[in-house]
């Protein structure tokens, strides 16, 4: 390892995926993990740091990184660049490795005949079906999907013909095996086959789905010498592509989810096989971004594998690699919601994605109740607890701190009216702060319609997402002909507009409860000045230039909207230079 890291100059080998400059004596770069701007990646002579994000490492680490390569690809890769021979194992190893690979061409064959059996007349169900569920042909033969047939044999018969024997089937997972260990009958008949592939895109076993409603439902092959279900993530190599090609790496439940959304355009994703993610998958996953998604179901079920997954995740935690969670709309998997709703539903699932911080929390506090002493003793050790399993010291502290922090925020009794108090506020990240402080402003326009003359203007200057394009649209019509600017006359135009769910995106709970101000409970003078305070906080930059760009205008044409404009951004810049806005109505952060 050393040789290999001594004959690689560093700075060649990155600089075949960015473009360094010289600093001093070392160069530095924008980094090629995470968009930026200006440089803050720097390559020394042996090892590199981005102070952006963290990512730092050597010749080995950069290659892993950039590629999605395991430890002895990148080893081997650079080997061969530096002229050395990686040592070779020992002569039962070398046995051992040749029968692997018979076991991957085994398994190729055997895919190789799955998807010939698809295409064929035997295989029309079993194609009528993935074609229902919403699959291309394209899709189809690129994920390699096929028809096992009806178990009677024709597997065994086809392959001996390559002079593969039972036996060999057996250790390849396809025959079962006798109480006498004996090869037996096939393990996977009349079902729908997928190819499970390893990291470099070598077949290794299957899962097979059963036509009807059968049980099991799915069925995937047993241990091997080349598989191990809890070490193996399902579309793994395909995901190796998308993620270098720009997309987020997630992790979904299942493999008609992550075939549906690689088709809808969703590179990055992965499944676990049937079972709750490990640690191992863990690590496939980080090697892949170091802030991957994990994706789960509303529903129960969903929130108690968000817990377990939280939990295996806590002691691998770093400054440079966490988890975020995605929770999908009750009642939807990835698959249902894209072709009920389309790509741009699941995008949006995956924008509210919650930080593991926050999700750890709200996760935590629904395993028990907080009405009591003594349950908000229980869920306070809880939080402790969890704040404990994380290994690095430093990331450990900054855990406890927050998650400590919320705890005696929502527990503390405040004397405000009942009707008036509000749960705790979550925290939003940086990057998410402006999609939510958007999303709070378009929820007051909804909640109060007659602020749309005076506030349509500076909310249109903002950098709408989608929905609330879309909402943006229906809004000023709705405005200039209404005889009552009112709210429930609002959301029933919406929803003849087939505008209901982008209402529902700025009116809801999701991913972060929406301030006081743009409750159900606030006046219309509450709400619009919430609106210029959190207006003022997304635009503290060019505020001062707008508030003398309105100065000119009222000075040129003394109205009263162009008054009212000026008299509104006047004190929007006031409030955000103070920082101060009614706390229990909108918090900066």
């Amino acid at each position: 390892m050393d040789e290999v890291r001594a004959r690689t100059p560093l700075a060649a080998l990155i600089g075949r995926r960015v473009k360094l400059s010289r600093s001093g004596r070392n160069w530095k770069a924008c980094c090629p993990f995470h968009g930026e701007k200006s440089p803050s990646f720097y390559v020394y002579d042996d090892g590199y740091h981005c102070f952006g994000c963290g990512a730092h490492g050597d010749a080995i680490g950069f290659v892993m990184q950039s590629q999605g390569s395991s430890f002895m690809e990148a080893v081997e890769m650079l080997a061969g660049e530096a002229g050395l021979d990686v040592p070779k194992p020992s002569a039962a190893a070398e046995a051992a490795e040749r029968q692997r690979l018979d076991l991957h061409d085994i398994l190729q064959a055997a895919a190789t005949l799955y998807q010939q059996n698809l295409f064929a007349p035997q295989g029309a169900p079993a194609l009528a079906y993935l074609r229902g569920r919403g699959l291309t042909d394209e899709t189809i033969r690129r994920f390699g999907l096929g028809w096992s047939g009806d178990g009677r044999g024709a597997l065994a018969q086809r392959l001996a013909a390559e002079d593969v024997t039972p036996v060999r089937l057996m250790e390849a997972g396809l025959l079962r095996p006798g109480e006498d260990g004996a090869p037996r009958g096939e393990l996977f008949y009349n079902r729908v086959m997928f190819p499970i592939r390893d990291r470099r895109g070598r077949v290794i076993s299957f899962g097979g789905r059963i036509m009807g409603d059968g049980q099991p439902k799915y069925v995937n092959g047993p241990e091997t010498a080349v598989f191990s279900k809890r070490r193996t993530l399902y579309a793994l190599d395909f995901a190796r592509e998308g993620v270098r090609a720009g997309a987020a790496a997630v992790a979904v439940e299942g493999y008609m989810d992550v075939i549906a959304l690689h088709q809808a355009g969703f590179g990055g994703a992965v499944a676990p096989l049937g079972t709750a993610l490990t640690a191992e998958q863990l690590e496939s996953l980080w090697q892949l971004s170091p802030a991957p998604t994990l994706c789960f179901d509303g529903d129960a079920a969903g929130g108690r594998a968000a817990a377990r997954a939280a939990d295996v995740a806590l002691p691998f935690l770093a400054p440079d690699r966490t988890i975020r969670i995605a929770t999908l709309p009750a009642g939807e998997d990835p698959d249902t919601l894209i072709r009920s709703r389309g790509p741009a539903a699941f995008k949006a699932t995956l924008e509210a994605a919650r930080p593991l911080g926050v999700a750890l929390y709200d996760l935590l506090r629904e395993s028990g109740g907080t009405e009591t002493p003594e349950q908000r003793a229980a869920f306070r050790a809880r939080l402790a607890a969890a704040a404990a399993k994380i290994t690095d010291k430093g990331l450990a502290a900054e855990y406890r701190r927050d998650l400590m922090d919320r705890f005696f925020q929502s527990t503390k009794r405040g004397a405000a009216p009942a009707a008036r108090q509000r749960a705790p506020r979550p925290l939003p990240e940086a990057a998410t702060a402006s999609a939510e402080r958007i999303r709070t402003l378009t929820a007051i326009l909804l909640r109060h319609p007659a602020l749309l003359p005076r506030l349509e203007e500076a909310y249109a200057s903002l950098p709408l997402p989608p929905a609330a394009h879309r909402l943006h649209a229906a809004l000023q019509p709705y405005a200039d002909d209404a005889d009552n600017l009112d709210f429930a006359g609002l959301i029933a135009h919406l929803t003849i507009l087939r505008l209901a769910d982008d209402a529902a995106w700025a009116l809801g709970e999701v991913p972060f409860p929406l301030p006081a101000c743009a409750g159900a409970d606030a006046t219309a003078s509450e709400a619009e000045a919430g609106w210029w305070y959190i207006y003022g906080l997304m635009r503290r930059g060019s505020l001062e230039e707008e508030v003398a760009a309105a100065r000119r205008d009222f000075a040129a044409t003394p109205s009263q909207a162009a008054q009212q404009r000026l008299i509104s951004l006047s004190g929007a810049l006031e409030s955000s230079r103070r920082g101060e806005y009614g706390q229990d109505a909108v918090s900066e952060d």
